[in-house]
């Protein structure tokens, strides 16, 4: 295992990110699973664990306290995060932390981050009345707290605005960083802002969420020919290992089988070639017209309509991409109620997005995107003479 040095801390460069935990079919957390996973990672060096109070509808905490608990304290680092940017009348940090602590099973927590400080949250962070930063300042000098840190999808023109204000209180930060956002999310610039300030880097959304294992055949295809056998997501960690600061590489693995490569692959250092790092920045600008949805689910909670935003958009994009035929037997799958066209465009979903994602308008625009989609035009006339049949049969009966 590759370990990074963090104030004398030897931190294992892979760590293991619960956001997306293996679920069982009912969509609960599949427990043993889980179980097996985290012995895997243990036994293999990994040594660095995250969750955060909204994972898995605060379940992750309770799962993953009480897997560790099953492991001397000193084996792992445990990290977790105050949910400030999550939209809410009033924020009582103290009781949050309290229940964190109790779920988790632990006296403190090794790494303890602001979740998403961006240009919707800063605010509710620096708010006197709520006294969120000093609160965990207080709770680090009571050593409840070992590191303090913050999360972030901000622009860096925020990023930097924070740092000059809190980067004194500040240890490490978590970003989006992957080859795709190297550019597109101005990750670059987040880590050349992060080093100005002295802050080392800890990286989320390494595969975009599993998008960048996902690639089609246009963008794999210069991969393959230079490199045969290796995979997308050899690629992916590759392009992160000796990026400057760079010292955690979280990762949210869902099942046995993502855990044992990536632990193979993060066993020791092996960078891309710089000619490498050309070639997969060359394959983002393929990918390039997709909307940037990790699928965090930040949107959905607040959705009046109850639609699932990360499947519409990934459909929407898979659409955009060609994917015509199967996102219509997809959205076929779906209640009326719940299709990309009952969107009321209220932007509720838009003002907590990370990413910053237009969603009314991508609702919007793949509601027509899928009126003008063969098979789904198919699918619309086949509900419709059903509906039509419905009708007679109705009127024949005096109904």
């Amino acid at each position: 295992m590759i370990y990074k040095d963090f104030q004398g801390l030897k931190l294992s460069m892979l760590g293991f990110g619960t956001m997306r935990l293996p679920q069982k079919e009912d969509g609960s957390i599949d427990e043993e699973l889980a179980a097996r996973m985290t012995d895997c990672a243990l036994r293999h060096g990994v040594n660095y664990f995250d969750t955060a109070y909204p994972y898995h509808g605060g379940k992750s905490e309770l799962v993953m306290g009480k897997i560790l608990s099953g492991y001397p304290r000193d084996r792992f680092y445990l990290a977790d995060k105050y949910p400030g940017h999550q939209i809410s009348s009033s924020y009582d940090p103290a009781a949050v932390f309290e229940e964190q602590l109790e779920k988790c099973g632990t006296p403190y927590f090794d790494f303890y981050l602001l979740h998403n400080v961006y240009e919707n949250s800063i605010g509710v962070y620096e708010e006197p009345k709520w006294g969120i930063i000093d609160y965990f300042k207080e709770q680090k000098r009571n050593g409840r707290i070992r590191h303090l840190g913050f999360s972030s999808h901000a622009r860096p023109e925020t990023l930097r605005a924070f740092l000059e204000r809190h980067g004194e209180d500040m240890e490490f930060c978590q970003i989006q960083l992957n080859y795709l956002d190297w550019t597109l999310q101005d990750a670059r610039q987040k880590c050349e802002i992060l080093s100005e300030f002295g802050i080392p880097v800890w990286v989320m959304e390494p595969v975009r969420g599993g998008r960048l294992i996902k690639l089609s055949e246009q963008e794999y295809a210069p991969l393959q020919a230079a490199a045969p056998g290796r995979d997308a997501a050899e690629w992916a960690f590759r392009f992160l290992q000796d990026i400057p600061g760079v010292t955690v590489v979280l990762s949210g693995m869902s099942d046995m089988a993502q855990m044992e490569e990536n632990i193979a692959l993060f066993e020791r250092e092996n960078p891309l070639r710089e000619e490498e790092k050309e070639m997969l920045l060359r394959t983002a600008d393929l990918m390039k017209n997709a909307l940037p949805c990790t699928a965090c689910r930040y949107c959905c909670d607040g959705c009046p309509m109850g639609l699932d935003i990360p499947v519409l958009i990934h459909g929407y994009n898979d659409l955009r991409f060609g994917g015509g035929t199967t996102v219509s037997m997809q959205m076929d799958a779906l209640s009326a109620d719940k299709l990309p066209s009952a969107c009321i465009g209220c932007g509720a979903c838009a003002a907590i997005c990370p990413q910053n994602i237009d969603i009314p308008s991508a609702m919007r625009e793949f509601s027509e995107l899928l009126e003008k989609a063969p098979k789904w035009a198919e699918i619309c006339r086949e509900r419709e003479e059903a509906a039509r049949k419905i009708r007679e049969a109705a009127k024949a009966s005096g109904k």
